[in-house]
């Protein structure tokens, strides 16, 4: 089997997270902490954070997320930048996403001793939403279960995303940041290559069913 960087990524964040499970220090340091990272400079937690999860099945969803989405990116980056550089592409993709999901929660709660968050779902989202540039009427499974277009639960994804960001305030599920790591990964990967948007909008308006 080919070692390939979405590997690799799974295989180190189930490593730290299972090391962060019987760890209090090591997780109370690396997760996303805004009014640690805002009091102490400690804005590496934007990335470590990324490779923490609260528990087996919060790093088992998102793992499965990132292997059944991130395989097919990986490869497509491969093919449309090369061999290198479509790795290293795959990776900024993902860490970034990671990242830039962090900074609105970072803004806004930078003075909030009370709030935390861990996980690569910021990550995975930008992965998510670089399947559907690419591949906006692949059918996926929704909850595993109903098929669904990529662009249409892209669509109903951010929606859900922005709605349950304003009414579960208060939750430790940290949705806002799902919301702009998606919508960081979908730009990014257009800002890699631009002509990919146009190659979007041709195939989301010719194979448009209604």
């Amino acid at each position: 089997m080919q070692i390939t960087v979405t590997l690799v990524i799974i295989a180190v964040t189930v490593l730290v997270s299972w090391i962060a499970f019987s760890n209090r220090d090591l997780f109370l340091k690396f997760m996303h902490f805004p009014y640690e990272e805002h009091r102490d400079k400690e804005y590496y937690r934007w990335v470590s954070s990324v490779f923490l999860h609260g528990s087996w099945i919060h790093l088992g969803v998102n793992m499965f997320v990132l292997w059944s989405f991130g395989t097919f990116i990986e490869s497509a980056f491969v093919s449309l930048f090369g061999e290198t550089m479509g790795r290293v592409n795959f990776l900024a993709l993902y860490l970034l996403s990671g990242v830039f999901a962090d900074i609105p929660t970072y803004l806004k709660h930078k003075n909030n001793q009370s709030f935390s968050s861990v996980g690569a779902s910021g990550a995975t989202s930008g992965i998510m939403f670089a399947f559907a540039l690419l591949l906006p009427w692949e059918m996926i499974k929704l909850f595993g279960v109903i098929p669904i277009p990529a662009i249409i639960a892209a669509v109903l994804y951010l929606v859900y995303s922005s709605y349950s960001a304003r009414s579960e305030a208060g939750s430790r599920i940290d949705h806002e940041a799902h919301f702009w790591g998606a919508v960081f990964g979908f730009a990014f990967t257009i800002a890699l290559k631009p002509s990919l948007f146009s190659d979007f909008l041709h195939q989301v308006t010719a194979n448009w069913p209604f």
